[in-house]
């Protein structure tokens, strides 16, 4: 299988918003998918698209071959989803939220104790195993979601704002832990606002803004596309005429800025 997302047409509405609008990409296995725009972009809500969290008003969604709409369960046998805010139980220990994670995917204890030891070292948190979440700090509770999402052994990993507002430890070491993923034969779709994060981890880049999706390309290549566009803001002691700045070589775009007096 060589693409193991396949998005067609995929839109969310929340009353007269918009907030994913008819978007088309697809991911190969192997790669990390980068999902880039800013707060509100349209981010999560695709990712909870594609995960089967809420249903699309439009659009199909195929992850691993099944569409997550019409075969939940078998989409989701083989995926790993790591949210932003930390689903973990608090008033357990790392551990037991480990065990409580391998009970779920139907994975026998010896397997499932050898996964945990070996995620919890590879995190840096088998030596406070045993104590519980809610003392963690928030670097560390998103170490432990992410061991508890590869406790499966998943192909496909999903990922929401993963080093979001952590410390500069807890996000080098998630990262290194996720650029050895392809040579594990796993897939990352990772949404993120930071664009030095997806230049670093990611193999190809989706920008969405307002909900559609701008463009879809190797990182190296969109920076130089960025760096051809810019924007200036301009203002006027006098009425001007648009139609003749429009003239004017290199001028892509205008738009008028109404000023409420």
């Amino acid at each position: 299988m060589k693409h193991v997302i396949q998005v067609q047409n995929l839109t969310k509405r929340y009353g007269k918003l918009t907030a994913v609008d008819h978007i088309n990409f697809e991911v190969e296995r192997g790669e990390i998918f980068g999902f880039l725009g800013p707060n509100g972009a349209g981010k999560t809500t695709t990712l909870r698209m594609l995960t089967g969290i809420i249903q699309p008003d439009e659009g199909v969604a195929n992850i691993l071959g099944f569409n997550i709409q019409k075969e939940p369960l078998k989409a989701k046998q083989n995926i790993g989803v790591v949210p932003e805010t930390s689903n973990a139980y608090v008033d357990l220990s790392a551990w037991q939220n480990m065990m409580l994670m391998s009970e779920l995917y139907g994975i026998p204890r010896k397997k499932a104790e050898e996964r945990a030891k070996s995620l919890l070292e590879r995190l840096n948190l088998y030596h406070r195993k045993d104590d519980k979440v809610k003392g963690f700090s928030k670097g560390m509770k998103q170490r432990l979601i992410l061991c508890m999402a590869l406790v499966n052994d998943p192909i496909l990993v999903f990922l929401d704002e993963p080093t979001s507002g952590l410390d500069v430890a807890s996000r080098q070491l998630i990262r290194e832990i996720l650029q050895k993923f392809p040579d594990q034969g796993k897939t990352i779709f990772l949404t993120t606002h930071n664009m030095n994060e997806a230049n670093h981890l990611c193999d190809r880049v989706a920008i969405i803004n307002q909900g559609k999706i701008a463009a879809i390309d190797r990182p190296e290549k969109l920076k130089k596309t960025v760096k051809k566009l810019k924007s200036v803001e301009v203002s006027f002691d006098r009425t001007v005429d648009i139609q003749s700045l429009s003239e004017i070589s290199h001028i892509k775009e205008l738009k008028k800025k109404e000023i409420n007096s």
